[in-house]
């Protein structure tokens, strides 16, 4: 590679924690340079010292037409090989116009493939036919199709098909909605405007936990797998991660994750989702095909899936043997912390009538005794701080308003 100039990557969305992963992961490995992006002048990942440049673009969820052209007139401005995209709006809007990039790399499976698996619809039909259990659920084309009186058993999970819906020039975000009672279910068919006129489905509830299966796979083939758990969420009782732990790969999950991307013949990055019922059946919820929240503790633990990834796709990169990497064991017990967002998980903890003195006490404990063994910052880095002072100037200025 020294007789070549050294590969250009443009990582999108630059404002994502994801995309700071990627960025310093890119970065630090000395063989490409890293332009990040996003719709505001300065960016979390802009601020890294991995980050050679730092553009202003279009909004692709407020102006994605512009945002098009303007990715067009990057890639060829700043001679760029591989477009790193870490959102869902981002990644999807640029697999429906991937002639516009030319040669540049995307590193995705084609838009039909990843719809399979992004459409829950059609991902729970894929499911079944890969044997991989799904809880018992009916698919409907708008609410006008529901039948409240045969809905009797309680509660029941109303989940659209598509988390964002493109309408040809702009999208809609939709949300999950559980429903305790027929009453309740009638409400929400009523006032949910999607749902007049978008598939969703009705599924059971299972009752238990959340947890998932990483995995980077190459047309079909595994490549790498991590797993983690929760430890602390933003808010408190489920939701963002703000303390998470590398944890052993679950046989059964991981059996049924690669048994479904096998299925469709995936390419890339992708979170396989589960809810594990009380009595341990791990059942398929959804499949999110980017990059995920955590996945600074993956790099941390010894996945370094941009880097992998990067591989993948790349002829200037050495060439990657895939049984190695699915087979070296990766460290358990790595924790990492997403500081101000353990914070603010905190505050909400201690704001929350429903919780008890001695469950706040010891938050307030937890939180200032954090572990200093096999635990390291999400955004906080020594040696590549200035996203640090990024993050912490914007909170400030949010907090006071």
């Amino acid at each position: 590679m020294s007789d070549k100039r050294r590969p250009n990557v443009l990582v999108l969305d630059a404002n994502q924690r994801s995309a700071l992963a990627v960025t310093r992961s890119l970065g630090s490995s000395g063989e490409v340079n890293v332009i990040t992006a996003d719709s505001s002048a300065e960016s979390l990942a802009g601020c890294s010292r991995y980050s050679i440049r730092n553009l202003t673009c279009p909004s692709p969820e407020t102006h994605a037409s512009e945002f098009l052209d303007w990715t067009e007139r990057a890639v060829s401005q700043h001679a760029i090989d591989a477009v790193f995209p870490v959102t869902e709006i981002s990644s999807q809007l640029l697999l429906m116009n991937k002639q516009r990039l030319g040669d540049c790399h995307l590193p995705f499976a084609d838009y039909d493939t990843v719809m399979s698996l992004a459409d829950k619809g059609r991902l729970l039909k894929t499911a079944e036919t890969a044997s991989v259990p799904v809880p018992p659920y009916q698919l409907f084309n708008s609410a006008s199709e529901v039948n409240l009186e045969q809905m009797e058993e309680f509660p029941l999970v109303v989940k659209p098909c598509l988390s964002r819906i493109w309408r040809e020039d702009s999208w809609t975000s939709t949300s999950v909605r559980i429903a305790e009672s027929r009453d309740d279910l009638a409400r929400i068919l009523r006032e949910t405007d999607y749902l007049q006129h978008d598939p969703f489905m009705i599924q059971s509830f299972i009752p238990g936990h959340g947890a998932g299966i990483f995995a980077l796979f190459n047309h079909g083939e595994p490549v790498a797998y991590f797993s983690h758990r929760r430890v602390r969420e933003k808010p408190p009782r489920g939701g963002v991660s703000v303390l998470s732990e590398s944890v052993e790969t679950d046989p059964a999950m991981k059996a049924y994750a690669e048994a479904l991307l096998r299925s469709v013949r995936w390419h890339g990055v992708a979170m396989v989702e589960f809810r594990v019922s009380n009595d341990g059946l791990p059942y398929l919820m959804e499949v999110n095909t980017r990059f995920w929240g955590s996945l600074q503790l993956a790099i941390d633990s010894g996945v370094d899936f941009p880097y992998l990834l990067w591989r993948l796709g790349s002829s200037d990169a050495m060439p990657l043997d895939a049984k190695d990497v699915r087979e070296a064991p990766y460290r358990t017990g790595q924790r990492l912390r997403w500081l101000l967002g353990d914070l603010d998980s905190l505050y909400l903890t201690l704001k929350d009538g429903t919780f008890e003195g001695r469950e706040k006490w010891r938050r307030v404990i937890d939180f200032c005794t954090p572990r200093l063994r096999n635990c390291r910052h999400e955004v906080n880095r020594f040696g590549d701080f200035s996203p640090t002072w990024f993050e912490l100037r914007r909170y400030v200025r949010d907090l006071i308003g």
